[in-house]
């Protein structure tokens, strides 16, 4: 394990978050905020020498072998979430709970511990979504892009980081690669805020919420979320901008640059569209049932479908009052998630289908114990060691997820609010249901299970894999 690349590394995603925070310094500015302004400038500083200090006093020869890639991912994340945490810290927040609205931030959970969003200024809340944005599309896949000596040794840290079971080449070159995914995220970050802005959002509110939806993230300057607007456009403008986060960004790509049908061709946003579609059905039928009108229905379902689905967290409703039957599909929702390469978080559609399809040939073996038949996704044939690696993924996000339930539930929270909290941090969700619903937060949680969704979101958005390693010990020797 070559430990002294491993720290250089990390000093250079430690600078570039030092460098990051300087943008939030100029918002403070513009707003003359003196006392964000003085926060800012000593975030900044801390990461800057930090990460000076890191790359410096460990100069090695650049080289990168699988196990240090594994660490440098994981521990970048969790440094990134550490210094990024100094901002809440300054401002007066605990430390457990400044490192919880950090680490939702970067893994683009969502969750907050703040009981009034909008006490705080407007740099503050700025940051606070900005940090989802960079950690949407990947920390280390944005470094990856800008610097020239980590893509050529960085496949396996890309592999670490990006979501989903098949990781996408677009080019030979691994940097290449990493621009054109960070050049489609920009791209239609800044088309949102454009249209948001058109539709009667201010140009501030625009581009922070532009940054959560985007990122799949779903923090908000309102204490009411985008139910505080109260307009169907705003809302639309947003449902179709979380739909694109929430589906792969290669095939965004293609479809925009090689092939306009190869979007529809594709099997997983086919089953992508249609979980949604038949979602939005059975929960508007039975919003219609429970007294709202058929319209408001419709608009409710939809926006909450979408946003849980593809794990924004964006409430335009607070689906905590909604029929138990509807809160229940929600749930499941949360499971489920986005497609492999988007920015959503969870298990991914993908997976979802490839488990039904393992399942379903599992039973035809017992009928039929000789026959032979490969898992197929369209024309492409399943590899049996992806299987294998798909099925080892669900078990354990599915033992993380009863583990932290069980934990949760020990320390005396109710079935419904520890079940949801574990499922919506592990799935990088934001809002759960009871306690923790979506007009409602995480500050009630105790301690030691605010640290248990820490790691929760820590595990979920690097897809479990990639930090439990680090607890094995046959990992650490040579």
């Amino acid at each position: 394990m070559n430990y002294r690349v491993i720290l250089n590394v990390l000093g250079t995603v430690i600078k570039f978050l030092g460098i990051s925070l300087l943008v939030p310094l100029l918002v403070a500015l513009y707003y003359n905020e003196p006392g964000s302004v003085r926060i800012f400038i000593i975030s900044s500083v801390l990461a800057i020498l930090t990460g000076i200090l890191l790359e410096y006093k460990y100069r090695a020869e650049f080289e990168l072998h699988h196990r240090e890639s594994f660490v440098i991912v994981a521990m970048g994340w969790f440094s990134v979430a550490v210094f990024g945490a100094v901002p809440y810290l300054l401002s007066g927040i605990s430390p457990i709970d400044s490192l919880f609205e950090s680490m939702s931030g970067f893994t683009t959970t969502g969750s907050t511990i703040l009981t009034d969003i909008e006490s705080h200024s407007r740099s503050f809340l700025f940051w606070r979504s900005m940090t989802q944005w960079l950690g949407g599309m990947g920390i280390i896949v944005l470094v990856i892009a800008i610097l020239p000596r980590l893509a050529i040794a960085g496949r396996q840290m890309f592999n670490s980081e990006a979501p989903g079971p098949i990781k996408d080449k677009l080019k030979p070159r691994l940097k290449d690669t990493a621009q054109i995914l960070w050049g489609v995220y920009v791209t239609f970050t800044a088309l949102e805020i454009i249209l948001l802005k058109s539709a009667g959002m201010s140009l501030y509110d625009a581009v922070v919420h532009s940054f959560s939806t985007m990122a799949s993230g779903g923090f908000s300057p309102n204490n009411e979320s985008i139910a505080g607007f109260g307009s169907v456009l705003i809302e639309v403008i947003i449902i179709t901008f979380m739909l694109v986060a929430g589906a792969n960004f290669s095939l965004m790509y293609r479809t925009l640059r090689v092939d306009m049908k190869s979007i529809f061709r594709d099997k997983e946003f086919q089953g992508y569209l249609s979980i949604i579609l038949l979602a939005t059905v059975v929960i508007s039928f039975q919003l219609w049932n429970f007294g709202e009108t058929l319209f408001d229905s419709i608009r409710y379902a939809t926006f909450q479908v979408v946003a849980v689905m593809t794990t924004t967290g964006f409430a335009s409703a607070d689906f905590n009052l909604w029929p138990e039957s509807a809160r229940m599909i929600l749930l499941l929702l949360m499971f489920i998630g986005g497609s492999a390469g988007s920015t959503s978080g969870a298990i991914k559609v993908i997976r979802v289908m490839l488990l039904v399809k393992f399942g379903l040939r599992e039973i035809q073996k017992l009928i039929h114990p000789k026959i032979v038949k490969p898992i197929r996704i369209g024309e492409n044939v399943i590899p049996d060691e992806v299987m294998q690696a798909i099925l080892s993924f669900f078990v354990l996000y599915l033992l993380m997820f009863v583990l932290s339930s069980s934990v949760l539930s020990v320390l005396g929270l109710d079935m419904i609010t520890s079940i949801s909290a574990s499922a919506t941090t592990l799935g990088n969700v934001g809002p759960g249901l009871n306690l923790v619903g979506p007009m409602a937060d995480f500050s009630t949680i105790p301690i030691i299970g605010k640290i248990v969704l820490i790691l929760n979101m820590w595990i979920g958005r690097l897809e479990v894999m990639t930090v439990l390693i680090l607890f094995v010990p046959s990992f650490w020797k040579k």
